[in-house]
């Protein structure tokens, strides 16, 4: 069995014996991917595989169990041994490191701030010295060989239905044909290809199990009770608040709900290309959003939908951190994750930016344990989910590039030693399966190249504007940005940030640091694949973001660099988990251990409650414009008097979108521009008119005076007042004209 573990001699318990000590009898056990207790052995090969007409069990098999989890037998009740050192060098490690971020805080203190940071790695790597600060240990990879077993049938349907579906998916629609004959081919295509676990049942005859019982045992740890705990702070973190911050909508928002609009008259498109662009996924899904909860073609449910997505990829980072470094880490990284300001932020706009995070944590989640268990149906599993998350955001295009590197990395290093003949078939699999699932998209870029490809092209190259310099100084200048956005600098992108601050919180800055420097300390003692490909997924992830040669002013930038996010929180998490391995001991010391670790997380949630809902939501109201009360003044235009076909707003340069008032008073559709040269054509019209114009007090330059004295002119008995909006500069001129 393969290995990247020094293996500690019997009597001296290793790390991982206190790691399971801590959690011994409070397991939480989730079906599909718990770990097993004993290694894979050469007897755990899976039946041969039958075709689809004997077998079509195969197809409905749903335990997505590895093979072999290949996780090291119980180990033994540790025995009395002196306790190890108090570890001083990492306390004092973390206290400079978190002075050193907190100074980092705006407005920084850049020198001083990196100064103790510095000190922080020398106190760190004297703690390494002495033992104190160890890192969950690597789970073992298993030396099971694939059989490489298919079902010609169901192999030859799934590519005849594909053709077929490529056929059908043209003029840029979904019909309920073509998505019937592409899911078919998808099906058909894992189907031809899932193998069996050994001894397990497939998912109908576990549900029909289930409710054969004559009695049912619901067993709550106190794991689970701390699970739900932390999964109802995330809970909180993502949707208190959400119909108020952000509180208004910009231009892209007026873009999603004239899609949103559009699918709803029946107008499903593959692609949608206005806007630049965008892919199908939101419009369906906010679609879905809208009739659920009643919140119809709204701003909030744009806001409520991506919220969901954004709490929906917290179960698989709790599964990545599982797979890492085991259920502690799995916890850490969830919480971390779950109360953080970026990822809270990017959920919140209302926009497709949480998808990139979404589909990327259940790739590299099978991704990842498909290399440690050499189990294919993890592969197959991965290439759904890199299929789907091409259909959600744009930055996720660069994924495809991240799974290649996995394999490159995995095969060069020592564990894949006796899995290199199956890693061609195994990335064939995961690739053709994406490909299918991508194939209604592969079949738009086809067909129009130019507008699917656009908007990554308008960034890269010099479709919009020439390059400011040479491409590769500021690719170069770009990447150490985007490196420096964890602790120093998100960017200036005020939409979706709090611009020139630090992308983590104070703790989590800090501790993101020392996992990076334990991991790659590890990497250089152990080499193990998956710790470098930990390190090296950071900026290949940021790469949608790094690559905005064109406007390089628009890096870093957290939506498109937002998968990133993930093996930041990951190795946060890692950090905290052998910062509390390192405390743990006899009596006081488990005190302190618990106690310093509840101490860094509830600071840690203070901090990003305060980002989110107070600097974000304050910054966001003050740099966009108050379209709702416009929309709120349309809609008692239109209780009064009935109708909101004579109501206008008057564009003015850098002001609101005239799509969204009408969004805010129920009508999705609809453009109220008025521009000043069309004002005479009103006059016909019968009955009460309501304009809305631009007004700043203060600053004529920005005052629409030349629009309020054309209309005054056209209806001299027109009302002509000030809406004082709470916000500086944000106030509005209505202009009444009774009927």
């Amino acid at each position: 069995m393969n290995t990247s573990r020094h293996q500690p001699p019997p009597d001296e318990p290793s790390v991982l014996d206190y790691v399971k000590s801590l959690f011994r009898g409070a397991r939480l056990q989730i079906p599909g991917f718990a770990e097993e207790e004993t290694s894979s052995t050469a007897n755990d090969q899976p039946e041969h595989l039958q075709p689809l007409d004997s077998d079509l069990d195969s197809l409905l098999a749903a335990d997505t169990a590895p093979l072999s989890t290949a996780v090291s037998p119980q180990p033994p009740e540790p025995k009395d041994e002196p306790p190890s050192p108090f570890p001083w060098s990492s306390l004092l490690a973390l206290f400079l490191a978190l002075v050193g971020q907190w100074l980092l805080e705006p407005p920084p203190d850049t020198q001083l701030g990196i100064a103790l940071f510095v000190a922080a790695l020398f106190a760190l790597g004297w703690g390494l010295y002495r033992g104190e600060w160890t890192l969950a240990p690597l789970a073992e990879t298993s030396d099971w060989t694939d059989p490489l077993t298919y079902r010609p049938v169901m192999l030859i349907l799934s590519l005849g239905l594909g053709l077929w579906a490529f056929t059908l998916l043209d003029e840029n629609l979904f019909t309920t044909l073509n998505v019937t004959v592409w899911a078919l081919a998808v099906l058909a295509f894992i189907g031809a290809l899932w193998i069996r676990t050994p001894g397990s049942q497939n998912w109908l005859a576990q549900i029909a199990g289930f409710f054969k019982r004559d009695t049912w045992t619901i067993t709550i740890s106190r794991w689970t009770i701390l699970l739900l705990a932390v999964t109802a702070l995330a809970f909180f973190f993502r949707f208190t608040q959400t119909e108020t911050v952000p509180a208004e909508p910009f231009s892209d928002h007026a873009e999603k709900l004239y899609d949103v609009y559009d699918v709803s008259q029946g107008d499903t498109h593959i692609f949608f290309p206005r806007n630049t662009g965008r892919e199908a996924i939101q419009m369906y899904w906010t679609l879905w959003v809208a009739n659920i909860f009643g919140t119809g073609l709204s701003y909030l449910s744009l806001k409520l939908g991506t919220a969901i997505l954004g709490f929906l990829t917290l179960p698989f980072i709790y599964l990545l951190g599982k797979e890492i470094g085991g259920t502690r880490v799995a916890l850490f990284a969830f919480m971390l994750a779950g109360i953080a300001y970026w990822p809270n932020v990017i959920s919140r706009i209302g926009l497709r930016f949480p998808l990139y995070p979404l589909f990327v944590a259940p790739t590299l989640l099978f991704l990842l344990r498909g290399l440690r268990t050499r189990n294919r149906n993890d592969f197959l599993l991965s290439g759904l989910f890199l299929g789907l998350g091409l259909h959600g955001y744009s930055p996720f295009r660069i994924v495809p590039f991240v799974v290649i590197a996995a394999f490159v990395l995995y095969w060069i290093h020592s564990q894949s030693k006796g899995a290199r003949r199956e890693l061609p078939v195994w990335l064939a699999m995961l690739a053709i399966t994406s490909l299918l699932v991508f194939l209604p998209l592969l079949r738009f870029w086809i067909d129009n190249p130019e507008i699917f490809g656009f908007r990554a092209f308008s960034r890269l190259s010099t479709v919009e504007q020439p390059l400011p310099g040479p491409a590769p100084v500021i690719f170069a200048s770009n990447v150490g940005k985007a490196l420096m956005m964890y602790n120093l600098d998100d960017g200036e992108i005020w939409v979706n940030s709090i611009p020139h601050r630090p992308a983590l919180d104070v703790v989590t800055g800090a501790l993101f640091l020392f996992g990076f420097v334990l991991v790659l300390i590890r990497y250089i003692r152990k080499r193990h694949w998956q710790d470098l490909f930990l390190l090296v997924s950071i900026p290949l992830l940021q790469l949608p973001s790094t690559l905005s040669l064109a406007f390089p002013g628009e890096n870093p930038a957290l939506n498109r660099a937002g998968a990133a996010s993930i093996p930041a929180f990951l190795l946060a998490a890692l950090a905290l988990d052998g910062l509390a391995t390192s405390l743990k001991g006899r009596g006081m010391r488990n005190v302190v251990a618990w106690g310093l670790t509840g101490i860094l997380l509830a600071a840690s949630a203070s901090q990003n409650y305060t980002l989110v809902f107070d600097t974000f939501a304050n910054s966001f109201r003050l740099g966009s414009w108050n379209t709702s009360d416009m929309g709120r003044v349309i809609r008692e235009f239109e209780q009064t008097y009935g109708t909101t076909e004579t109501v206008w707003v008057v564009p003015f340069p850098y002001w609101v979108d005239t799509r969204l008032p009408a969004a805010w008073a129920g009508i999705p559709n609809r453009d109220m521009a008025l521009w000043p040269e069309n004002f005479a054509s009103t006059v016909e019209l019968p009955g009460p008119k309501l304009f809305i114009l631009k007004a700043d007090t203060e600053d004529p330059t920005v005052n629409d005076q030349q629009s309020v004295d054309a209309l005054k002119e056209l209806y001299p008995n027109g009302v002509l007042r000030l809406f004082d909006s709470d916000i500086p500069g944000h106030d509005f001129w209505i202009f009444f004209v009774p009927g």
